[in-house]
């Protein structure tokens, strides 16, 4: 059988840049059983609710939602089971230095296929208040004015 090549998104935490600033992307593994890695084949998984955590030197995700496989059997796995991910060293030394700082926090941004292997796209990000969103919004509406003017010019 030949080997996957490229990107495959699965799933996207869209509400994470409405809810966050990023200020940093790392690209994790993430350690699965085989019946997850069939449900995310089918392409099912939701990072919603999902958050990850630093604890005794590695970094765990929590809350992701990978739904059973509905082929499966009695070995079928628990939807949102803790999932270590894996990363670098020196790469789990900057994260912990960085979330022990005040307002940082790891979220999921998107699950995907890498070359055939589950990958994590993982955001050190800060959380906005209300007016960073509106200010955001507006920022953004204006953006959108300035192109249509510019649109219509032509």
């Amino acid at each position: 059988m030949a080997r996957e090549q490229g990107n495959k998104v699965i799933a996207r935490n869209r509400r994470a840049r409405h809810d966050y600033a990023i200020e940093d992307v790392y690209e994790a593994g993430i350690a699965l059983t085989g019946t997850e890695v069939k449900s995310l084949r089918a392409g099912r998984a939701s990072l919603a609710d999902g958050f990850a955590q630093v604890s005794d030197g590695e970094v765990w995700l929590y809350n992701v939602h990978i739904p059973e496989y509905t082929l499966g059997t009695w070995t079928n796995h628990v939807p949102r089971r803790t999932r270590k991910l894996l990363l670098h060293r020196g790469e789990i030394d900057r994260l912990v230095r960085e979330t022990s700082e005040q307002g940082l926090t790891l979220i999921p941004l998107s699950l995907y296929f890498k070359d055939g292997k589950v990958k994590v796209e993982l955001a050190l990000a800060r959380g906005k208040r209300t007016y960073d969103k509106r200010q955001d919004l507006a920022r953004r509406d204006a953006a959108r004015e300035v192109e249509r003017a510019l649109r219509r010019r032509r």
